[in-house]
């Protein structure tokens, strides 16, 4: 039961929770971005760009074997646009966490300063020690 006991602790422990939590939120976090990338910047940078795909970019090693309509063996290629595309799709997730952790950042109270100590009380100037030290030279 010693077993069970540790697992359980170490399930529970805080920092376990945060990553599980952050993990899930990364993963729907990363789908809205890729979502973004895919169906909204994408098809405008292809507008702009008349029609540009990068997934559509490759590199045929080997074509494709037919048979009529059967495929005998399929078509042997790097798919290097799509690599562009993921690579294009990490950079936007990228900035994307930097301007949300920016943001936590900015609205994370800052600590407020600690109260100053007191100030020590001022002692005699050079003026009333110098009175004083005559006042006494008078008195003797």
């Amino acid at each position: 039961m010693g077993l069970f006991k540790e697992f359980k602790e170490f399930a529970v422990k805080g920092n376990v929770m945060d990553m599980a939590i952050g993990v899930v939120i990364g993963g729907a976090f990363g789908k809205i971005v890729t979502s973004l990338v895919s169906d909204i910047i994408m098809p405008l940078i292809g507008a702009v760009t008349g029609g540009l795909n990068f997934t559509e970019w490759k590199w045929v090693i080997r074509e494709a074997v037919m048979e009529g309509e059967t495929v005998v063996k399929p078509e042997l290629c790097l798919t290097w646009g799509n690599f562009l595309q993921v690579i294009f799709d990490f950079i936007i997730i990228a900035f994307s966490i930097f301007l949300v952790i920016k943001g936590i950042n900015k609205m994370k109270r800052q600590p407020e300063p600690e109260p100053e100590a007191p100030a020590a009380p001022a002692g005699p100037t050079q003026e009333e020690l110098l009175t004083e030290i005559r006042d006494l030279l008078k008195n003797k």
